[in-house]
């Protein structure tokens, strides 16, 4: 049985302001300082991209997920690293910086209707429904061997990994019906690429799977054959959950349906009621977090559903099938409510108040749920199906079409200390959806990452790469 996971207050951490300010670009490379050596073999690009503007004028953002894009190349060549960054030139930030304010709305901050206009004009305004951002702020992602930015909106944009120039703006629901997809996809081996991604029409939402092909049938082809796999009805069509990202192993897409919740009516009427889109999102502790298994090969939905008590998770670390079970392993927690503390007020706090907004959080660990594949109705129920002797987790069949799992941690009591683990990374050329040993992750003793962690799940032991020990100044 999983221990429950201990959490202890934190002090010390002064501020961490300088995080959530707004900078200028580097579009020129810079020479950096390097602290240690960095081994010869690593040459490359490390891109990566999030908020970099905060406000524009005298209109400012209200959530740390809304500040403008920026893009970030370290070229890393004879132990030397490199810098530069870009704005995304999205049509959010080519409108805001026109008009010297905010005009996009974003997940945590509604645009004011613009002065521009009368007062009849103003208020009809209000009963149009918010234009999608293209302000792809999450994820560097690669299709069909070109390098795009994503948010969670139906765009993203292809950019040069080179120039970190912005060079075209995709639209998937000119591709597929979708209104939004995750700014995680997985990959095969042969390039293909999957994803997830919602629809919503009269009757409701749907979760809808997404496959992409590797290859490109010309030089200006972007999603072009990308196709719905299946779609998957929500528990409550008008209330669909929020998820981040997915998993896959070798023949399966793993989406789990978490009870972070989207009230659509609250979301469809928020620019009426004059609030942000993020207060339509709210977190459910009394529903179950569940399963779904989705044949990527048919596209056939699994009629047994995987549940277990309410979690949340933004990151998965790697799905693998062994001996007739499927290893789902990723990072949770006990609540989702983690997304209403990122407000740029809340980050900007200093002290004793910037502990408080740390101390309310539910630190994240990583978890391990083992789901078996083959439940049929001659299946005994109310008895441990994981017949795996080296996993402490559990799976008991309910009903013909319902198992419960509960975890088992994938670390020891030492990671308490480093307060849990997010961001998880494997080498996933080499392991994804297979049996694998070592995952890294940031430990978190405050609202930011402050450590590289590295695990051996062979022990279950940790090893810190990198430790902070200095406040953000």
């Amino acid at each position: 049985m999983a221990k429950e996971p201990v959490s202890t207050l934190q002090k010390g951490l002064e501020t961490i302001a300088p995080l959530v300010r707004s900078v200028e670009e580097t579009p020129e490379p810079i020479p950096t300082t390097v602290q240690g050596t960095i081994p010869s073999w690593i040459n490359g690009n490390l891109l990566r991209n999030g908020p970099g503007k905060f406000e524009f004028g005298n209109t400012h953002y209200n959530h740390w997920f809304d500040g403008m894009a920026m893009l970030h190349r370290f070229r890393i060549e004879s132990g030397q690293v490199t810098y530069m960054s870009r704005f995304l030139q999205s049509d959010a930030y080519k409108k805001n910086r026109d008009r010297d304010r905010i005009v996009m709305s974003e997940f945590g901050t509604l645009a004011m209707p613009d002065p521009c206009k009368n007062f009849f004009q103003r208020f009809l305004s209000r009963f149009e429904m918010i234009e999608p951002t293209d302000n792809a702020s999450v994820s560097f992602v690669k299709y069909k061997g070109d390098y795009y930015v994503s948010t969670e909106t139906n765009f993203m944009h292809r950019v040069n990994p080179e120039s970190l120039e912005t060079v075209e703006k995709v639209d998937w629901s000119k591709f597929i019906a979708v209104n939004g997809t995750t700014a995680h996809p997985h990959y095969d081996p042969d390039g293909t690429s999957f994803n997830m991604g919602n629809s919503y029409g009269s009757k409701g939402a749907l979760y809808n799977i997404i496959r992409v092909p590797p290859e490109k049938t010309d030089g200006k082809d972007t999603l072009q054959g990308a196709k719905i796999l299946c779609s998957i009805v929500p528990a409550n069509k008008s209330h669909p959950s929020y998820y981040h990202s997915f998993a896959m192993s070798e023949n399966y897409v793993v989406f789990i349906e978490q009870p972070i919740k989207m009230d659509l009516l609250k979301i469809v009427t928020c620019k009426l009621r004059g609030k942000a889109l993020s207060e339509g999102i709210y977190w459910d502790p009394k529903q179950d977090t569940v399963f779904h298994l989705v044949d990527k090969h048919t596209g056939k939905v699994s009629s047994v559903k995987y549940h277990t008590k309410a979690i949340s998770t933004f990151h998965q670390i790697n799905a693998f099938e062994e001996d007739g079970f499927l290893m789902l392993d990723m990072c949770c927690a006990d609540d989702g409510q983690a997304i209403n503390n990122y407000l740029i007020q809340n980050l900007r706090k200093s002290g004793d108040a910037l502990d408080k907004v740390y101390n309310t959080l539910s630190r994240p660990y990583p978890r391990r749920f083992v789901l078996p594949l083959q439940v049929t109705n001659e299946t005994p129920t109310g008895q441990n199906l994981n017949t795996r002797s080296s996993s402490e987790a559990t799976c008991v069949k309910i009903s013909n079409e319902k198992v419960f799992c509960q975890h088992e941690d994938l670390h020891g009591d030492d990671l308490h200390q480093y307060g849990g683990l997010e961001f998880p990374q494997i080498n996933y050329a080499r392991v994804n959806a297979r049996p694998y040993r070592y995952f890294y992750g940031c430990g978190f003793r405050h609202l930011v990452g402050d450590s590289l962690l590295k695990m051996d799940l062979k022990d279950k032991t940790l090893k810190v790469c990198v430790r902070s020990d200095k406040s953000l100044t």
